[in-house]
């Protein structure tokens, strides 16, 4: 099935939104304006990108500690991460969360969650939910291929699958849970196999072929919609940056310059480009103008956050269940 225009376009402005924001976190990071921990999302922009554009404004999705492309991709709005991640008070959750805890009902953004595997049971709890309401809405819980080792994902597939929920899993399979590779935790390939035990089908995809992500998530959209239960969808990806910031592996520790240089050539975003003018659908120099009007946008935000204010010392447990 070909792509409309439009979508195309689309797909391509929300992956390079997703770089050059995660380009700009990096730096930004490196300078010391941003506290914590980040944890980017370079290289794998197209998984994001593909699996939200096959849904509405009033699905959910719950996401990981690694992110910032989910929820740009679900309908964040710059201003509020950036001062997000500067801690401020304009921030989506007052500067109290970080990176690592975005969340947006509005958008049916359930949180980031800072656990490995800790999104999975939210997923199904949303999708639950949905049934129970008697509405067509759909829950999309990314994951990594670490993260389905854990007992939350076993749990949340056997539940899903029983209940023929409304769920698709997304395993963002970029080969590494921390430093650790998955030939190292995994007796397996392709963490899709573990669908049959389940019952519900399980898909790999290119997860750098945007593309492809999308054609697969509005199926296994279209199939949850009609009541047809869960899918698990893996994509083969892999992370272009260390574990977070604070990891300056670039090929010294657990894997190779060479191994990184490989999927650097496959970069989800300039591999679409080259697609689109192929294809005529968007001229060099339009690429050029959305590529411009991203770098504005991002540039607006990180002024937007520099100028809010922190948080009041007297508001610290404004907002904290305890």
């Amino acid at each position: 099935m070909k792509l409309s225009k439009d979508k195309q376009l689309a797909l391509y402005t929300t992956m390079k939104t997703i770089r050059l924001f995660e380009e700009r976190i990096s730096d930004l990071y490196a300078r010391g304006q941003i506290p914590g921990l980040v944890h980017l999302y370079i290289g794998e922009e197209a998984v994001a990108a593909g699996v939200c554009a096959a849904l509405r404004e009033d699905d959910y999705i719950t996401s990981t500690h690694r992110g910032h492309g989910h929820v740009i991709a679900k309908g964040a709005e710059l201003n509020p991460m950036m001062a997000e991640l500067y801690g401020k008070k304009t921030g989506y959750c007052k500067g109290k969360g970080g990176s690592m805890h975005i969340a947006d009902m509005t958008v049916g953004i359930l949180g980031a969650n800072g656990i490995a595997g800790g999104g999975l049971p939210i997923a199904v709890g949303a999708g639950w939910s949905a049934k129970w309401r008697g509405t067509d809405q759909v829950a999309v819980c990314f994951f990594g291929d670490g993260s389905s080792n854990n007992g939350t994902f076993h749990e949340s597939l056997n539940l899903a699958s029983v209940h023929r929920l409304p769920v698709i899993f997304v395993c963002e399979n970029n080969l590494y849970g921390i430093s650790v590779c998955q030939a190292k935790h995994q007796a397996i390939t392709d963490v899709a196999v573990r669908a049959t035990a389940y019952d519900m089908p399980g898909v790999v995809v290119d997860g750098n072929d945007v593309t492809a992500v999308f054609q697969a998530a509005e199926k296994a959209v279209k199939r949850a919609r009609a009541g047809e239960g869960p899918t698990l969808v893996e994509c083969k990806t892999y992370r272009w940056r260390g574990h977070h910031e604070g990891d300056p592996n670039q090929g010294a520790r657990y894997r190779t310059r060479e191994e990184i240089d490989v999927w650097k050539n496959k970069c989800p975003i300039e591999r679409f480009a080259r697609q689109m003018v192929s294809n005529r659908t968007a001229t060099a120099k339009k690429i050029e103008a959305i590529d411009r009007e991203i770098t504005g946008r991002i540039d607006a935000a990180v002024a937007y956050a520099e100028t809010s204010e922190f948080p009041a010392y007297e508001e610290m447990f404004e907002d904290v269940y305890v």
